[in-house]
């Protein structure tokens, strides 16, 4: 498998984080079981641990594969080499959208976005195209697209949606333990941000979201998962946000990540449903009540 493979790439990363819980010696689970919780095939898997084991981070003999030593920060790739490229041609044009002055009704061009975000135009075109049922833009011949913009309709819609996805990939979640031990390793994170750490909390929006992706693979389904990603973007990086009590908000959002987290991790579902009910509600009315509507 190529070595600059973003998916490769980003699936290393991922298991890095995962042997960052383990103590040096812990023999690591099977291949099959390693697939699952990456959610990757086992040559994939194959690859990855052949990696590490070049990189001196494990052995691998046979079916044993044991862990040498704690990872460190040179053993992981850049995150811009994790990333695939229509994430990245998605973050760029949704943070300039949604942060800068691009009032609805603004024409696209499919050749000035390339050259704005320094992308092929070809992964340009192919977002738009895959973006379009999203309702943000429309198509118009000659390559122009044009921009609908964010309305009250738009987020009232998006929230319903994510509250019908959340709630179902909690469900198989639960039935599901293989993610577990990436539910706790996000634990650290949130208390730092709970505890009143300005940085940890000043970055909650990428935590955030990484917790709501994490819900959304236990449904195992690629198009929850898309979902996921574009409206973490579309509420962090919206360009009407209100920052006047961003902290607490923050800090309130990542204690009720809190409570799913443990309640998950108890294996208690009715009370992971309920914290994941009141957060979500939570996530809504804070939107709503910060963005100025144009409509």
């Amino acid at each position: 498998m190529a070595r600059d493979n973003r998916l490769f790439k980003g699936l290393c990363n991922r298991l890095l984080g995962m042997l960052e819980a383990l103590e040096p010696g812990t023999t690591l689970g099977s291949e099959a079981d390693l697939a699952r919780r990456l959610d990757a095939s086992r040559t994939t898997v194959r690859a990855v641990l052949a990696h590490l084991a070049e990189k001196g981070l494990l052995t691998w003999e046979g079916r044993e594969k044991r862990l040498l030593r704690a990872p460190g920060p040179s053993d992981y790739f850049d995150e811009d080499e994790t990333r695939a490229l229509q994430a990245q041609v998605e973050e760029m044009f949704l943070a300039w959208v949604l942060q800068g002055d691009i009032p609805p009704g603004t024409i696209l061009n499919e050749s000035d976005l390339a050259r704005r975000f320094g992308m092929p135009l070809g992964a340009v075109r192919e977002f738009l195209i895959r973006f379009e049922p999203f309702g943000l833009i429309t198509k118009q011949p000659n390559r122009h697209w044009i921009l609908k913009g964010f309305t009250r309709d738009f987020a009232e819609e998006m929230f319903e949606v994510r509250q019908i996805f959340e709630a179902r990939a909690l469900d198989r979640l639960l039935a599901d333990k293989t993610l577990r031990a990436d539910f706790e390793g996000m634990i650290p994170a949130h208390e730092a941000v709970v505890a009143g750490d300005e940085a940890a909390a000043l970055a909650f929006p990428r935590l955030d979201a990484a917790f709501h992706a994490l819900i959304c693979r236990g449904a195992r389904n690629r198009f929850i998962a898309d979902f996921s990603r574009t409206i973490a973007i579309i509420v962090h990086y919206h360009y009407l946000w209100n920052k006047q009590d961003e902290m607490r908000r923050n800090r309130a959002a990542a204690a009720e990540h809190l409570a799913i987290i443990r309640a998950v991790l108890a294996g208690d579902g009715a009370a992971a449903r309920a914290a994941l009910s009141t957060h979500l509600a939570t996530a809504h009315r804070t939107l709503i009540a910060s963005v100025r509507w144009a409509d």
